[in-house]
């Protein structure tokens, strides 16, 4: 009937697979390619493995996988009547990616965008991903099918976006930034790679892809820039090895910092960050009974809770009532 269409808007998001239990999901985008994106993914997904939470790749790069081979997974993935299983990686990290089911590794993906994007889609919803406190898609560059199914289809929490300190990066960061933003998903920040190199005799930092903009960028946009990254020897070394799962990259610490869960701030009292522009969050309870610290009211013994706080708060439990 005229005049009886709806405003609400609708939730498209796919249910995961009945064996999966995900806290956050955080895309890592760019506007075009070879700019380390993957080496980006799987950094962040360290820093988290040595924080001790538990961490999955979703490679949606589907025509361009690289995932498994940096972390020296060859091995197909296998499955029974419930769904896949992702293949571990030796430091614990679950990775699922195309290369994984494909017979020849080195054969070419030649398919249509919808096929690639339900691909994608099914590594959400048919793939047995378990307990994980991160899952991170490694996303192809631009901004065609597969950034909209992943956008539409799966619970972003919030993006990082990975460029290069060409001259082209403030048209590249903006069309990220842009689809981001109308598809209504927080971009937690920007990470510059290929930022600078060390000279090996005085460490003096060469910008060989000329001087840097990313601060002005970031700052027109009002998103911070969460690291630089210089090419670095050693990092380029555990790739070459396939041992990814060695690989340490202290010039994304603050990243780490960014997208963390949540944490103990000494023995009875939890804080749980909000991402700009998130509007609920899972908050995962310890064993003990917590108390909200605003309103004193109890909310749960070790489990899950899904909250909406206001926009003046973060959540903050306390454990057994103390300083209440």
């Amino acid at each position: 009937q005229a005049g009886s269409c709806s405003s609400k808007k609708v939730d498209l998001h796919e249910p995961a697979n009945a064996h999966s239990s995900i806290g956050k999901v955080i895309g890592v985008v760019s506007g075009k390619g070879g700019v380390g994106k993957s080496l980006v993914t799987g950094s962040l997904a360290r820093q988290m493995v040595k924080m001790g939470y538990k961490v999955g790749i979703l490679d949606a790069d589907i025509t361009g996988p690289s995932i498994p081979k940096m972390y020296g997974i060859h091995e197909k993935a296998q499955g029974t009547q419930e769904g896949i299983l992702p293949r571990i990686a030796k430091d614990g990290t679950k990775i699922m990616s195309v290369n994984l089911l494909l017979e020849d590794e080195e054969a070419p993906v030649i398919w249509r965008g919808p096929v690639i994007a339900g691909v994608v889609k099914q590594f959400w919803t048919e793939v047995m991903w378990g307990d994980l406190d991160y899952l991170f898609v490694d996303m192809p560059p631009g901004t065609g099918d597969v950034p909209l199914t992943v956008f539409q289809s799966l619970p972003v929490d919030g993006i990082v976006i990975v460029t290069s300190p060409q001259d082209l990066v403030k048209m590249i960061v903006k069309k990220a930034y842009g689809m981001a933003k109308q598809m209504n998903i927080p971009v937690l920040g920007i990470v510059e790679n290929y930022s600078y190199i060390l000279c090996p005799d005085c460490g003096k930092k060469i910008h060989i892809f000329g001087e840097s903009h990313i601060d002005e960028i970031a700052a027109e946009l009002e998103v911070p820039v969460l690291g630089r990254m210089p090419l670095d020897a050693a990092l380029a070394e555990v790739v070459e090895k396939e041992a990814f799962y060695e690989a340490e990259n202290p010039y994304l610490e603050a990243v780490s910092k960014e997208i963390k869960d949540q944490y103990m701030a000494g023995e009875y009292l939890l804080v749980a960050p909000m991402f700009k522009g998130q509007k609920e969050r899972t908050v995962v309870l310890p064993k003990g009974d917590w108390y909200d610290f605003y309103t004193g009211k109890y909310v749960g013994n070790g489990e899950k809770i899904t909250v909406t706080p206001g926009l003046d708060r973060i959540p903050v439990y306390v454990k057994d009532g103390a300083i209440l």
